[in-house]
């Protein structure tokens, strides 16, 4: 569903614009730590580790910019805050699988990406009437089907760190392209 320009008031455009520009972001955050992944994952096994680390700490920190931009809304922020504390824990799991293997960061990570996608695609039909919601939408159920992925594929020798910086690109896409979509929304007819 989209939105005529000439249907949105001042709020749900200020709250596009904040969408879009933590989009954004979020956006080129992950190029940038995919592209770090790629260039460290055979030469530093401890700079991987922390940017494994890194990752759900990141979101955790764009889920906060995600509750700001729709504050004063109306819409509940529960969703979000549980994907606080799930990005959370994931983060402390992230750092106690490391000492476990890759297999064991694979599971974490997949777990984490179903329960996220899940709460990305609920957001995302809810958040229908902002415009350019489809990629968040489309995203929740890649972000649910590669995380069941990845747990099947954990203990596969060819699977490893690059499965999870493929996947972060994928989303990245998903965060851009959802930016671009929310441009007409967060730009109101005066």
């Amino acid at each position: 569903m989209s939105i005529s320009s000439t249907s949105i008031s001042p709020a749900p455009a200020q709250t596009a614009h904040a969408l879009r520009t933590l989009y954004l972001v979020r956006a080129a955050f992950s190029v940038v730590w995919v592209c770090l992944v790629f260039l460290l994952v055979h030469s530093s096994p401890t700079l991987t580790a922390a940017l494994l680390l890194l990752y759900p700490a990141w979101d955790v920190l764009g889920t906060f910019g995600d509750v700001r931009a729709t504050r004063g809304t109306g819409e509940t922020r529960r969703p979000q805050y549980v994907n606080i504390v799930v990005g959370s824990l994931t983060t402390v799991a992230v750092g106690l699988a490391l000492r476990q293997g890759i297999p064991a960061v694979l599971v974490v990570f997949g777990i984490w990406a179903v329960l996220t996608g899940l709460i990305q695609l609920l957001l995302g039909l809810r958040r229908r009437q902002l415009g350019g919601q489809w990629p968040m939408i489309l995203s929740g159920g890649q972000s649910i089907l590669a995380g069941v992925l990845f747990v099947i594929q954990a203990h596969d020798p060819t699977k490893g760190v690059t499965t999870v910086a493929a996947y972060s690109a994928v989303g990245a896409f998903y965060f851009l392209l959802a930016a671009l979509r929310m441009r007409k929304a967060s730009h109101p007819a005066h």
